[in-house]
């Protein structure tokens, strides 16, 4: 634990999982810390609660383990005996009226084998596939729409049922328009020197299968989970890396929205925060896009302008409780829905049976969610509550079967939540970075930047944290230590 708080003062502009993971970092490194959040709650699309007496997550249910950032952040604020695998990951896809098992032998949906999707693809697509093997290579560039690309390479069918829902999983966008170097780099990088995407696609496989052990297993000690969840629900992990936070000496602020930055000397910071002025060594902007655009306006407009730009898509989740004797017989953690076949729905989790926890609080009822909304999709996600519920089990129903009334509903809206990565963003990233790296001690962090996941949010705060504190070394020799 560090009880210094003598170290220099950094502020830190918004609590989402970013901010936090940006603000116990500094703390643990021996800064003075003060984290101002806008909203009454810490976390952003982070969210724990409850449905009918059962705990379940109302936002990101789970961490992506092969990356270790998150489940690091996880074990270092004293939620490690609770990371939990799912108990299932058997998922399928709700095509031309199926329930399809999701192929295996994919990356983000490219197959690196027709046969791999026999079951998903019409006779057609299967074939079209193949036609990559006989096309001239694709000249990538610095970068290209994933979409576009294998549509072009193996047709629209394999992107339309397998790679968009896939996609709109993460991003809520549109495979079409979704930059294939943010979005699945090892592929990009692989297709730029191989000739084929079949043969890209092989060679990510490759790569992953002579991975040093399992990297998951190394880093989680949970065996060979690609994800983990959190028992109580990953939504609370940010009160526990607040409390962290708060014990290496940090200060919390909740509906303290910061409305102003302000030069203070060649280095110094004055942030403004309705009627309290913090002097600052450095700051830390851990909001989205659009609020850092307004703090830097006057300070960078260059990066304002860039970060304006960026835009982003709404979604909401329909949790459901059921009692669980009304079911019908529900197989592994739920469904994708490809947009093309027009309903209401992009995706069905089935929690009670995805993660024991959900299941261990309330043993009697089951509780699922659907998500809602895409890129473009505003008037889907303001529909009434209970338009979107009586949707939710339309779709449910035509997938499923299932017939029974819930006990229960609760309709979770993130408003302007996912940030877009079209093509251009990363070279979009870096020309905001350098023009923020030109003002002395500031940096910015969050999911519009390195990617939309709970560990990447985390990477790009512990990359804005570790630039403040070897700065702050140079500048404030002695500062950085910790008790």
């Amino acid at each position: 634990m560090n009880a210094d708080t003598t170290g220099p003062h950094v502020v830190v502009a918004g609590g989402g999982i970013a901010g936090l993971a940006a603000a116990h970092r500094l703390a643990v490194a021996g800064h003075r810390v003060t984290l101002l959040e806008a909203g009454p709650r810490l976390g952003g699309k982070l969210l724990a609660g409850e449905i009918a007496g059962a705990p379940v997550d109302l936002g990101a249910e789970s961490l992506l383990a092969r990356r270790p950032e998150a489940v690091a952040l996880a074990r270092a604020v004293g939620l490690g005996d609770r990371l939990q695998a799912p108990a299932t990951t058997t998922a399928s896809v709700w095509s031309r009226g199926e329930l399809i098992p999701m192929p295996k032998g994919h990356v983000m949906g490219v197959p690196g084998d027709a046969r791999a999707v026999e079951g998903l693809l019409s006779e057609e697509g299967v074939r079209r596939i193949g036609l990559d093997a006989e096309l001239a290579p694709t000249e990538i560039g610095d970068d290209i729409a994933i979409g576009a690309y294998v549509a072009a390479r193996m047709g629209h069918e394999v992107v339309d049922r397998l790679v968009e829902p896939l996609l709109g999983g993460v991003y809520a966008g549109d495979a079409y328009r979704i930059s294939m170097r943010a979005a699945v780099p090892a592929l990009f990088e692989a297709a730029r020197t191989r000739p084929t995407l079949t043969a890209a696609v092989r060679a990510v496989q490759r790569a992953g299968a002579t991975a040093p052990a399992d990297a998951a297993g190394a880093a989680t000690g949970l065996g060979g989970s690609v994800f983990l969840g959190i028992r109580g629900g990953v939504g609370t992990l940010p009160a526990a890396v607040a409390d962290a936070i708060r014990a290496a000496g940090g200060e919390i602020l909740t509906n303290a929205p910061v409305t102003a930055l302000r030069r203070s000397g060649a280095t110094g910071w004055q942030v403004v925060s309705g009627d309290r002025v913090l002097t600052a060594d450095a700051v830390v902007l851990a909001t989205p896009a659009g609020p850092a655009a307004a703090l830097l306006a006057a300070h960078a407009p260059a990066a304002a302008t860039e970060l304006d730009a960026i835009d982003y898509a709404s979604m909401a989740l329909v949790t459901l409780a059921f009692r669980r004797s009304d079911l019908p017989a529900l197989a592994g953690s739920g469904f994708l829905v490809p947009p093309v076949d027009g309903h209401t729905i992009k995706a069905s989790t089935f929690s009670s049976q995805k993660w024991r926890w959900v299941t261990d609080g309330a043993p009697d009822l089951f509780v699922l969610r659907t998500s809602v909304g895409r890129h473009g999709e505003e008037d889907q996600v303001q529909r009434e509550d209970a338009d979107l519920v009586d949707a939710s089990l339309k779709d449910l129903a035509a997938a499923t079967g299932l017939a029974a009334r819930p006990v229960a509903t609760t309709v979770t809206r993130w408003t302007g939540g996912l940030p877009q990565y079209p093509v251009g963003h990363l070279d979009r990233v870096a020309r905001v970075r350098r023009a923020v790296a030109a003002l002395p001690g500031l940096r910015v962090a969050g999911a519009a930047y390195d990617g939309v996941g709970v560990p990447a949010c985390v990477a790009s705060a512990h990359r804005a944290a570790d630039e403040i504190i070897a700065t702050s070394k140079r500048t404030h020799p002695g500062a950085g230590h910790s008790l």
